[in-house]
């Protein structure tokens, strides 16, 4: 694989990490339409390599957000911004039990699988299924728009929190729910914005909350997994990353600006509620990857 081919798979991590699409099913996807056949491991390589890129995008984009997050809670305040990180790190439980358990197994899902062949069927599948979960969550907040719900407790003013929403604040239930869906979106096709805004959504929570409350989950167990996978290229010979160091720099940035971007983006598309046109998205390119 070569820098052009990175910064392509870049440019379509930064969107697909942010927008409902899964973005290691297109990551899938584009090696296929490329003709990349990576294994596993380096596919897996990569993948942290983008995602890292998307998280460090979210912090530029939530930075005012972030910080008076980590200033509590690393300050021992007892609000509710302390509150709403330990609430992150319950909703990350999840993931990282399937990270210790199963990292093998869901290694296989990526790149090239056992028999040489791809993963298209899964993905097309699992986009099929993401496709469900936004058009549920589409249509069950506007049922719940018919009346507002009450709103209990205090969450920490982030952006887009205007008040009179509908729905109500992330409880320790929904946090610990919303990260039981991260970590079934492990499977390429299964969109993790997709899938934890729209379980937010589901079980009543608000919008803008769920947005940014998706962003910020993923920091903690996409930064553990890139640390695990930095001293693995570092134990390397010759210190060198088995993809070569200019296609993953050119793959970072990519991901990184266009992060940026898309992050705004989505924000803006959820607090509005447009989530049905990537449900119809979704299922349009997973039949095309079931039928391919």
């Amino acid at each position: 694989m070569d820098w052009l081919d990175a910064l392509i798979l870049g440019i379509v991590q930064g969107l697909a990490e942010y927008l409902p699409i899964s973005s290691s099913g297109h990551i899938e996807i584009c090696r296929e339409i490329l003709g990349l056949d990576l294994p596993g491991e380096d596919a897996l390589q990569l993948n942290v390599v983008l995602h890292v890129a998307t998280v460090l995008s979210t912090l530029v984009v939530l930075w005012r957000e972030f910080v008076p997050l980590c200033t509590s809670f690393f300050t021992f305040r007892n609000d509710a911004n302390s509150r709403y990180v330990w609430k992150i790190i319950l909703s990350c439980i999840p993931v990282g039990i399937v990270g210790v358990l199963f990292k093998d197994q869901v290694e296989q899902f990526f790149g090239v699988n056992e028999d040489g062949g791809n993963n298209l069927l899964l993905i097309g599948i699992c986009l099929c299924v993401t496709a469900t979960l936004l058009a549920f969550a589409y249509f069950s907040n506007r049922r719940a728009s018919g009346g507002l719900v009450s709103r209990r407790g205090r969450a920490p003013m982030l952006k887009g929190d205007t008040g009179a929403m509908v729905g109500r604040n992330i409880t320790w239930y929904d946090a610990f729910i919303i990260g039981c869906s991260q970590a079934i979106a492990v499977l390429p096709g299964l969109s993790r914005s997709g899938t934890t805004i729209a379980t937010g959504i589901i079980i009543g929570d608000r919008r803008e909350q769920v947005a940014q409350f998706s962003f910020f989950m993923v920091i903690i167990p996409i930064l553990g997994e890139a640390l695990l996978d930095f001293r693995k290229m570092i134990e390397a010979p010759a210190g060198e990353a088995a993809l070569g160091w200019l296609p993953l720099l050119a793959g970072f940035l990519a991901a990184f600006i266009v992060g940026c971007i898309a992050c705004k983006w989505m924000l803006e598309i959820v607090k509005k509620g447009k989530l049905i046109w990537f449900s119809l998205y979704c299922v349009i390119v997973g039949v095309i990857c079931i039928c391919w």
